[in-house]
């Protein structure tokens, strides 16, 4: 059981031993350190704390629950099986993964703002003639008028984006030891330099 809190840096292209172009995003694991080890009996779950980066400054209760292990700026917490394995203080490295492993990367995919229904939910809008004059892009109606409500789960417009992201089933095609960088095939969640989780197929967190 494998997990790492990483930086998506940018999308790239590596080849492979076949020649081939395989398209990666490359992914920057900074220090990762355990800032708390959690028990069903205390927490509620077993779980394991993991924090990363670097931020300047932090409020005393921060600075108390880190106990000196410095400051970070990110912080999550991975399901574990037996936290006896686990230390406060101990750090996550990089060399837990090999290369071939299947992870999946958790991540908040981009943010846009309020969005309508051709472009949230990819509707056709209507007819740009046959007298519909500027309803080209609305919604049409929205259910029966004897119930008096709106349908729970109904496509309507509203805010898009910013929502947690889990892509499963993604390959470590290369591993940067030297300036700690994963290069995992395919696309992930996430604009530039934002926080993504990266854990092995089996953690169920």
């Amino acid at each position: 059981m494998k997990f790492i809190i990483g930086k998506k840096i940018e999308m790239t292209q590596v080849f492979d031993e076949k020649n081939n172009i395989v398209p990666v995003t490359k992914v920057l694991v900074q220090k990762n350190v355990i800032t708390q080890v959690k028990t069903e009996e205390k927490e509620g779950a077993n779980a394991v704390q993991i924090s990363s980066g670097a931020k300047k400054n932090l409020n005393k209760p921060l600075l108390g629950h880190y106990k000196n292990l410095g400051n970070f700026a990110v912080t999550r917490d991975f399901s574990v099986d037996n936290v006896a394995d686990y230390n406060v203080g101990d750090e996550i490295k990089i060399d837990s993964f090999e290369i071939g492993e299947m992870v999946s990367v958790v991540g908040t995919s981009k943010g846009r703002g309020f969005a309508g229904v051709v472009k949230r939910h990819h509707f056709a809008g209507h007819h740009a003639t046959r007298g519909t004059k500027d309803q080209l892009r609305t919604s049409g109606s929205i259910g029966a008028g004897g119930v008096q409500r709106v349908i729970k789960g109904r496509r309507m417009a509203g805010r898009m984006g910013n929502d947690r992201i889990t892509v499963k089933n993604l390959k470590v095609i290369k591993i940067d030891k030297e300036n700690g960088i994963l290069f995992i095939k395919g696309a992930i969640p996430g604009a530039r330099n934002s926080m993504v989780m990266v854990k092995t197929e089996n953690n169920n967190s």
